[in-house]
């Protein structure tokens, strides 16, 4: 089976300005997160299908919800807000879940937080430098360096979802 292009996502023009090319790259990827979840059960998105990785398409939108919260609110902002799923008894909370967990609710926090991120990012320079120096490595980071390990990061884990959403459903697509 394969699924359809994935038409619905939009790459940023050639020609693009820098931030118009960073944005339109972070959303490309994020929509093809969510293109990779489509059509699929609950049962399905919770499913591990490449033993030992516990990866799921619910894990990662999890994660990625995660991610955006980190990086754009907690890191560039200095918001001391606690994580989405993470704990310190469970750090891979976001890929711990339980039969109850949803598409539905996982998916709304995924928005809300891509939506908390844009208003992070929203009228700062590429060169504005992170509000917070609990990141690990104590570095402060620039937006510019956040949206492109952002791109990184999606880029990475759209290559999961792909092999994953093929092992649950045979399901392929650039």
């Amino acid at each position: 089976m394969t699924t359809s292009s994935g038409s619905h996502r939009n790459e940023p023009a050639t020609t693009a300005d820098e931030r118009e090319m960073l944005d339109g790259w972070l959303d490309y990827h994020r929509a093809t997160l969510v293109w990779k979840c489509e059509g699929l059960q609950d049962e399905q998105l919770r499913r591990t299908p490449l033993a030992p990785s516990e990866l799921s398409l619910l894990g990662l939108v999890r994660h990625m919800a995660e991610v955006e919260q980190y990086w754009f609110r907690r890191i560039m902002l200095g918001a001391d807000i606690p994580d989405l799923y993470c704990t310190s008894e469970d750090p891979d909370g976001d890929f711990h879940f339980t039969e109850a967990a949803t598409w539905a609710e996982a998916e709304q926090v995924w928005r809300t937080e891509v939506e908390l991120a844009r208003q992070a990012a929203a009228g700062r320079s590429l060169d504005a430098v992170s509000q917070a120096g609990s990141h690990h490595r104590g570095e402060v980071f620039s937006l510019r360096w956040v949206y492109t390990h952002m791109i990184e990061e999606y880029a990475r884990h759209n290559g999961h979802a792909d092999l994953l959403r093929e092992q649950i459903d045979g399901a392929t697509g650039d």
